[in-house]
């Protein structure tokens, strides 16, 4: 389903002036020219003052946010914008705004994010254990963890740094938006390849670790004719950090609908885990629900 809308329409829904440009409808890579390298030293280094990615709206379409497995790596998170918990990796904002199929903000919803550090693990001890690897430090932490709400016009950020990959997924980053009267949607959020290609190669803390064998051409969690609707729009900013954005339509009436999957990658709905296939060769597991009350959607592919 999806609504079309005029963009002064979308611009007054939101609250926002009609007197700006618009911004593109999708998502995407947009790499600023004549900036400075990207930062490292995770979100210490980060100066703020950024631009705001919403200003000038969302295009012309208000397109449903689907629903995607929520993954075996779930596991208890913290009230907090800075989710870095101190580590080092490419210093990111990641900025939501929550819409309702009209394109109105959809203000005090809560908004879950998780994803893997840059050394490809997920944190936390309640989890599956190979979503860690049995590795004390990420058992220990919360790393890459965090909810908080949105704010009078839908918004919400976190601070972080850019994930890492891991066999047979690729780069993403976990959400569940729940609004005060029970709508939820569960679902995950990409990275141009472009960009994702370039950091892997090129970026401290990432480049160590070798090219990734996943993109989102063959990825088994999002299909490569609809992944476009859930990339993030990145800028590179003053100090060097990523600005990663991205509108998120809830859907708060009938059935959500679901994204259709990958066609490549590993067997199962978007191959291994971080520590590879947890059920001998060409395996694949789900692992059980998330301790504590359990968010809605599958727990499949982390």
């Amino acid at each position: 389903m999806t609504k079309v809308l005029g963009r002064r329409a979308v611009l007054q829904a939101m609250g926002y002036g009609v007197g700006v440009l618009a911004l593109p409808g999708c998502g995407g890579a947009t790499i600023v020219p004549g900036r400075a390298a990207w930062a490292t030293g995770g979100t210490a280094v980060m100066k703020g003052g950024y631009a705001d990615p919403f200003a000038s709206g969302i295009g012309a379409t208000c397109k449903l946010t689907c629903s995607a497995t929520i993954g075996p790596c779930y596991a208890k998170t913290i009230s907090r914008k800075d989710i870095s918990e101190g580590q080092p990796g490419l210093p990111v904002r990641l900025a939501f705004l929550v819409l309702d199929e009209q394109c109105r903000p959809i203000p005090h919803a809560s908004v879950d994010i998780w994803h893997a550090g840059p050394a490809g693990m997920y944190s936390g001890d309640d989890g599956e254990p190979m979503c860690t690897m049995d590795d004390p430090k990420a058992l220990a932490a919360r790393w890459f963890r965090g909810v908080q709400k949105t704010d009078a016009k839908g918004r919400v950020d976190f601070d972080t740094c850019f994930p890492g990959w891991y066999h047979g997924r690729t780069i993403h980053v976990h959400f569940i938006v729940t609004t005060t009267d029970g709508h939820t949607v569960t679902s995950q959020l990409f990275f141009d390849d472009g960009l994702v290609d370039a950091i892997v190669a090129k970026e401290p803390g990432y480049n160590a670790r070798g090219l990734r064998d996943t993109n989102n051409g063959n990825d088994g969690v999002i299909g490569k004719d609809e992944v476009a609707d859930y990339l993030f729009t990145t800028s590179r900013q003053h100090d060097g950090a990523m600005l990663a954005a991205k509108a998120i339509i809830l859907q708060t009436h009938g059935e959500v609908c679901e994204t259709k999957g990958g066609e490549g990658g590993p067997p199962g709905p978007g191959g291994f885990p971080p520590g590879g296939p947890p059920d001998g060769p060409g395996g694949h597991h789900h692992g059980p629900p998330p301790k504590g009350p359990p968010p809605k959607g599958d727990a499949g592919a982390p």
